[in-house]
């Protein structure tokens, strides 16, 4: 599933064809994804103006001049991918529709924006804007990473009496938004910390410590495009190239980057998920 840096890359590739465009027409061509689409879809976004284009965890949020917002989550294997954009930042002429793009819009200043999901995890929601962080999917979600209220306070609060790994607690998005498989074991790594440690007794320097490792790690794999592991995909098509980077996610087996480290990359299953460490470095 795409993590945070993914969905902000897919963010930034599609706000010169959406953010203050208006969509001309819009496609749904099928009832549902993971749930049915909105009550008259397509008459709400069509005319409607895109005044803002911003993320919230691993949702992009379009905010609409009529007072509401599109949610969209890329699932699984959801991608949006843009063609015809007039500022030439991406293909000119449209492809050829295939087989799963379920969602199709075109904007009036000439863009089309394509969601093609094969597996058809992904979602697509209309919300008032006033109220959308109270809706259902992120009312409970923690703060971003990359902004002023994750510090080294905020996170030593919330982690000193959890009992499970701290793996599992930087997984726990009511404790921090957007962080999955890939980018908390590559933090736990440069961090030194084992994914195996109980979060409750890590080091309070420690952890101050993984607020900026973090932030860095997610920083990254932006200027990277993400990592493209199986489905992911640019707004452009493009591949992302973090996954060229990786230090631990999914190098088992593989000697450790650690200069002086003779150890080799291991993996453990944690909550039904692969966690890579190193057990020299890590600990």
């Amino acid at each position: 599933m795409p993590e945070l840096p993914e969905v902000e890359t897919v963010r930034r590739g599609l706000l010169p064809s959406m953010q203050g465009a208006r969509f001309a027409h819009v496609a749904v061509n099928r009832p549902d994804l993971r749930w049915p689409f909105p009550d008259r879809m397509v008459e709400r976004l069509t005319g409607a103006e895109v005044t803002a284009l911003r993320r919230r965890s691993k949702y992009i949020l379009a905010d609409l001049d009529r007072g509401e917002t599109l949610l969209i989550h890329l699932g699984m294997s959801g991608r949006m991918t843009v063609s015809g954009d007039p500022l030439g930042q991406f293909t000119h002429n449209h492809p050829q529709a295939e087989k799963h793009d379920h969602v199709v819009f075109d904007m009036e200043n000439g863009a089309r924006v394509t969601f093609n999901d094969p597996r058809r995890f992904g979602a697509m929601d209309l919300l008032k804007t006033a109220t959308a962080d109270q809706h259902p999917l992120l009312a409970s979600i923690g703060p971003e990473p990359l902004g002023n209220a994750f510090d080294e306070k905020y996170l030593s609060q919330q982690l000193k009496n959890r009992n499970t790994p701290i793996k599992s607690a930087l997984l726990d998005q009511k404790i921090v938004a957007g962080l999955g498989n890939i980018y908390v074991c590559e933090a736990l790594f440069r961090a030194g910390v084992s994914p195996r440690r109980k979060a409750a007794n890590v080091a309070a320097k420690r952890v101050a410590a993984l607020v900026p490792i973090i932030r860095q790690v997610l920083s990254d794999a932006i200027d990277a495009g993400g990592s493209s592991l199986k489905d992911f995909r640019q707004a452009d098509g493009e591949l992302g190239y973090f996954q060229h980077s990786f230090d631990v996610y999914g190098r088992e087996g593989a000697p450790c980057h650690t200069e002086g480290c003779d150890g080799t990359i291991a993996r453990i299953t944690q909550s039904g998920r692969s966690s890579f460490y190193c057990p020299q470095c890590q600990r």
